[in-house]
This record gives C-alpha cells, sequence and structure tokens, in this order.
C-alpha cells in the first residue's frame, strides 16, 4: 500500500506548533502539534476530549463555520487535525486557532455537548486539563506566522 502523507512526516524533528499537512482540493489539514512525538509525554484522554468539544463548538460558531470541515484529535496524541476550506486563509487560521485557544483557556461553565444524550463518554472530561494545554499553546502560537507552517525537513 502507498504511505499516506502523515508518515512521511520525520517526527523527529516536530516540534509543538501549527503546520499544513496537507491540502485536497479545497480541503486543508492542518497539523496543530501540542506534544513532541514520542517524548512519553501524550494528550490525556479526558483533557483531549474537553479540548475536542469546546474546540469544535468554537471554531463552528464563527464567522468560518461553513467552511469548518472537521476537528479531530491524532490517533498518536500528539495533537488536533483542523480540516477548513481554502476560502479560510493561512492567516485567519492562524488567528482562528489563537482566538480559539484562547477561548478554551478562559473557559468557564459547561462543557458543551458533554451530556449523556449528546456523547457517547459524557463523563470523560477534564476543564482543567483542557485549559492548560490552551494556555501552553497560546504561547507557543502567540508570534506564528504563515512561513511557520512549513515542516522542518
Amino acid at each position: 500500500m502507498k504511505t499516506i502523507a502523515s508518515f512521511n512526516v520525520n517526527h523527529n524533528l516536530l516540534k509543538k506548533g501549527m503546520y499544513t499537512s496537507r491540502i485536497d482540493g479545497d480541503v486543508v489539514t492542518y497539523d496543530i502539534r501540542m506534544k513532541i512525538p514520542n517524548n512519553n509525554d501524550y494528550l490525556g484522554d479526558n483533557e483531549m476530549h474537553t479540548f475536542e468539544h469546546i474546540f469544535a463548538t468554537y471554531v463552528r460558531n464563527t464567522e468560518y463555520s461553513d467552511d469548518i470541515v472537521y476537528v479531530g484529535p491524532m490517533g498518536c496524541r500528539t495533537g488536533f487535525y483542523f480540516l477548513v476550506r481554502d476560502s479560510i486563509k493561512p492567516e485567519q487560521a492562524i488567528q482562528l486557532v489563537r482566538d480559539c485557544f484562547a477561548y478554551i483557556a478562559d473557559f468557564t461553565g459547561e462543557i458543551p455537548g458533554a451530556t449523556k444524550i449528546q456523547c457517547g463518554n459524557y463523563l470523560a472530561q477534564d476543564l482543567d486539563g483542557a485549559k492548560a494545554l490552551a494556555k501552553d499553546m497560546c504561547e507557543v502560537l502567540k508570534d506564528w506566522k504563515p512561513e511557520n507552517l512549513e515542516y522542518e525537513k
């Protein structure tokens, strides 16, 4: 079988940040790397779950809502994939992620979609953990620019 694009990225060089993983037609996949790969420090299941609920809800409630395709965690638990239409320019995508992560860092209240009716594992939540992840990534992305979206080689 052909090797998929994400397996062709040198994970030994990856640092925390936001990268353009691939472009398929009008869909841009961003790799939001929140942990250094293979470093024995991974996203915890519950904090990742909470982060996903708030991240997905936030971006789908912005002016870009119609151009958001998908938000979801990586199986390796080192970050998230964020898929958008190419009508969202790279600088807009970076700012949207910055704004979203600042929102998560300061989030109070009920976690969106975290009821038994709305979620298949509704009790697996960690808001404090999600907020800590967001605060860390706010610092990482504070000066991020479109030229930073390219993977190191």
